[in-house]
């Protein structure tokens, strides 16, 4: 009978206790990934000669962003036919329930509002800019997920996988640390987008990093999907789940902004005469 290699994993998603306050690993991480991101994009802004009071309203638009987009992401996308019936319910974002595609679109929007009211600049000036931020706040985000016994992957044999402890399944069988997967994903194309603002032109063919966000994170996302398990049960019946499907238009949207950035660079610059 073959012996099956696993990781224990029963880390408590709690990391301290005050009395009725408690500071849990998820809302550590979270709070981190705002922080590094106000962080670098300070850096950014100071890099740049833009003024540095821009990133307290920056920071306010992208909080509101991020977790409003994030949450109604999870509602209508995938628990829709729940919430219908639990209006009151939708808010209550501290029973969990958020969805990276909506923050996706969330953070758009609040992007577009930002750039419109408070810099007056092209929106594609900062999200070209921010995803770099936002590519490592995924990083945090999916390690919270991990901490959180979250999100866990298929059943898997193999000597990596994990044997979550606490994710509440009825079958406590070893499975694939997807979250671990995903941060690693996002650590990389984290490092690129950092590569290519710093050491290339990129930053001044306007879509381009948006772009190359949007390939990697999504193409990332459609590929662990995958390796996941189903987390509603109207997936069980569909050959892509909804994760999925959401991904490949954004895919589409980013070879869009790619291909537009490039040929923009490249068209010839007519002669003065």
């Amino acid at each position: 009978m073959k012996q099956l290699l696993y990781i224990t994993w029963n880390v408590d998603p709690t990391l301290v206790e005050f009395g009725p306050i408690s500071i849990r690993w998820y809302g550590l991480l979270f709070a981190l990934a705002f922080l590094m991101g106000y962080y670098i994009m300070q850096r950014i802004l100071k890099k740049e000669g833009k003024p540095e009071v821009w990133m307290d309203s920056l920071l306010i638009y992208m909080m509101v962003g991020t977790v409003l987009g994030a949450r109604l992401g999870h509602v209508f996308f995938y628990q829709w036919d729940y919430y219908q019936n639990n209006i009151g319910e939708i808010l209550q974002i501290w029973k969990g329930g958020l969805a990276s595609h909506g923050a996706a679109i969330g953070i758009i929007i609040s992007l577009w509002l930002w750039s419109k009211r408070v810099a007056k600049t092209p929106l594609l000036w900062v999200l070209d800019r921010i995803v770099i931020t936002i590519a490592l706040a995924a990083v945090f985000i999916r390690t919270g997920n991990l901490m959180n016994h979250e999100i866990v992957g298929a059943p898997f044999d193999g000597s990596w996988a994990f044997l979550f402890m606490r994710a509440g399944y009825a079958e406590l069988v070893p499975r694939h640390p997807a979250q671990i997967y995903e941060a690693l994903a996002y650590l990389v194309l984290f490092m690129i987008l950092a590569f290519l603002y710093t050491k290339t032109d990129s930053a001044k063919k306007p879509g381009l990093l948006f772009g190359v966000f949007l390939i990697g994170q999504f193409t990332a996302r459609f590929i662990i999907e995958y390796y996941k398990e189903v987390q509603v049960a109207f997936e069980q019946e569909m050959t892509l789940n909804m994760g999925q499907i959401l991904s490949l238009p954004l895919i589409g949207v980013g070879l869009v902004f790619v291909g537009m950035a490039l040929m923009k660079a490249t068209k010839p610059v007519p002669e003065n005469r």
